[in-house]
């Protein structure tokens, strides 16, 4: 009998990892659909005097469950980490919200003051922050100092509600002399954007007491950057800044690094896949070379560096005693370039810390400053989109300013008058970029009408290349540029205005158009 008891103890414990008033039931793929399937987890939560945290990772919760969990967790009052991550696979997003919604209640209930919070690689998008809305604004994360929602698809709207919280929360933790002092935010493939991103931006500023921040892969551009950077300077014990898979182009890479030059505890910085340019490079170098004293690890890769740029990352890092990795991999060094960055860093006796040059692109063509330039055109074009969208958001909430309004936005894409050009719409068809699209003015949809109409070149053209179009492989990337599927070669989508839509309406209507990719469209823009 009591060789029964111990096995069943052995059996429970090999199930169940108990450790500093931990409850673990990690990575059991469990499928706890309603109270009864969580029975014995409610009890073994029940019987833990001191449970200070629970980890539910790589199992899949319902709401029943849920709420049966919840009911357990009223009575712990020492409760500190939630290890909730990968918890909702397969649960429908409705099911979401109220589950979180009921274990942030009880939380609250038991008097819990947590200092961990980890819901990553949980799909529940905005609705999903409106479920721990409540709780993060509560006492009980008065004393949070980790907040993990990596890859949760909040989107900008998730990213504004969360900021909000995270401010509110700072309010009322600082009106009674105690406030807020997150240590570690992660929130990586969000896709907070621009408008995300700034909103998190202001929590950051207010806080000012952030030691690690992780948000690679949001669709961040040089305005979003630029808005980080400056609630960075606010957080002087920053040490970990991951942005990699942004987009911070010269603009953003020059204001990081402005931010950057006073902060003496940086030890790793993410920079790589964020395009941040020779210009940005340099700038970069500059504040490695004057400041960040500790500096262990600098990732600047696949950032479209030459080797001018990339020999001055090198110098910079000459008397960085605690360097440990430089990562310039995947830039347009060229064959030269890369031996004498390999050779300047071997000059220092710093080798053995240059990462691998093998992806590099080689030496950028000429042709590649006039794309980069387009590149800026570009950015600033997507800037003045998002600011007309904002205006015309204005103009619904007061129409009382609507004409002036109005006149703001035409206005928007006019040509400036020290720079006066006279539209040429046949040049902005032949080779197509945003600086010439602005400069055919506000008319500038008729224009191109109007020579479509006369010449027909687009259908020409477009006729010239119908052997592209066979399979899949075109629309594939006509789906990729919608945004409607993502790209496995992180190829970003462009932002899609109405003309996009109307040509595309004329495109598949035509006989070089294949049927099969009709259906495929028509299959994921009724989605």
């Amino acid at each position: 009998m009591a060789t029964d008891i111990v096995s069943q103890l052995a059996d429970s414990l090999a199930k169940t990892g108990v450790e500093d008033g931990e409850l673990s039931y990690k990575g059991q793929g469990q499928k706890l659909d309603d109270a009864q399937s969580v029975g014995e987890m409610v009890k073994e939560i029940q019987d833990f005097e001191g449970l200070q945290a629970l980890r539910l990772e790589g199992n899949t919760v319902g709401l029943e469950a849920a709420q049966a969990i919840a009911k357990a967790l009223e009575t712990k009052k020492d409760f500190k980490r939630c290890h909730w991550s990968d918890m909702f696979t397969g649960r429908l997003r409705s099911e979401i919200p109220p589950s979180l919604i009921s274990l942030g209640d009880a939380l609250m209930s038991a008097g819990a003051r947590l200092t961990v919070l980890d819901l990553s690689d949980n799909a529940f998008g905005p609705d999903g922050v409106k479920g721990i809305e409540k709780l993060l604004k509560s006492p009980s994360c008065f004393t949070l100092q980790e907040l993990r929602l990596n890859n949760c698809g909040m989107g900008i709207g998730g990213g504004k509600i969360l900021a909000a919280s995270l401010i509110q929360c700072h309010k009322k933790s600082s009106t009674e002399g105690t406030p807020l002092c997150l240590k570690v935010f992660v929130a990586g493939r969000n896709r907070l954007e621009n408008e995300g991103a700034k909103a998190l931006a202001q929590a950051f500023q207010l806080m000012g007491s952030l030691e690690e921040v992780h948000m690679p892969q949001n669709g961040i551009n040089h305005p979003g950057v630029t808005a980080l950077a400056t609630a960075m300077q606010h957080n002087a014990g920053l040490r970990i800044l991951n942005l990699n898979d942004n987009t911070f182009t010269e603009k953003g890479a020059i204001a990081m690094a402005q931010a950057l030059k006073n902060l003496r505890s940086v030890q790793v910085i993410n920079f790589g896949d964020c395009l941040v340019r020779p210009a940005g490079a340099k700038a970069i170098a500059e504040t490695v070379s004057e400041g960040l004293p500790i500096l262990k690890d600098l990732n600047l890769s696949y950032g479209e560096i030459t080797d001018k740029a990339a020999l001055a990352v090198a110098e910079a890092v000459k008397g960085k005693d605690q360097l440990e990795k430089l990562d310039l991999n995947g830039n347009c060094l060229g064959e030269d370039g890369c031996r004498a960055v390999k050779e300047a860093m071997e000059g220092i006796n710093m080798g053995d810390i240059l990462g691998s040059l093998s992806d590099d692109e080689g030496e950028p063509e000429e042709d590649d400053e006039d794309e980069d330039d387009d590149d800026e055109d570009e950015d600033d074009l997507d800037e003045e989109l998002e600011e007309e969208e904002e205006e015309e958001e204005e103009e619904e909430e007061e129409e009382e300013e609507e004409e002036e309004e109005e006149e703001n936005i035409s206005n928007k894409f006019s040509t400036p008058p020290s720079a006066p050009r006279p539209p040429d719409v046949a040049s902005f068809l032949s080779f197509p970029s945003p600086d010439k699209l602005l400069k055919l003015g506000t008319k500038r949809a008729l224009l191109i009408e109007q020579q479509v109409n006369r010449g027909g070149n687009i259908i020409f053209h477009l006729r010239s290349f119908s052997a592209s179009f066979q399979g899949y492989n075109f629309v594939s990337s006509l789906l990729v540029l919608l945004g409607l599927i993502k790209s496995e070669d992180k190829v970003k989508p462009v932002l899609v205005v109405p003309g996009h839509l109307q040509a595309l309406e004329h495109v598949v209507q035509q006989d070089y158009f294949p049927k099969e990719s009709v259906a495929v469209l028509e299959a994921f823009m009724s989605r």
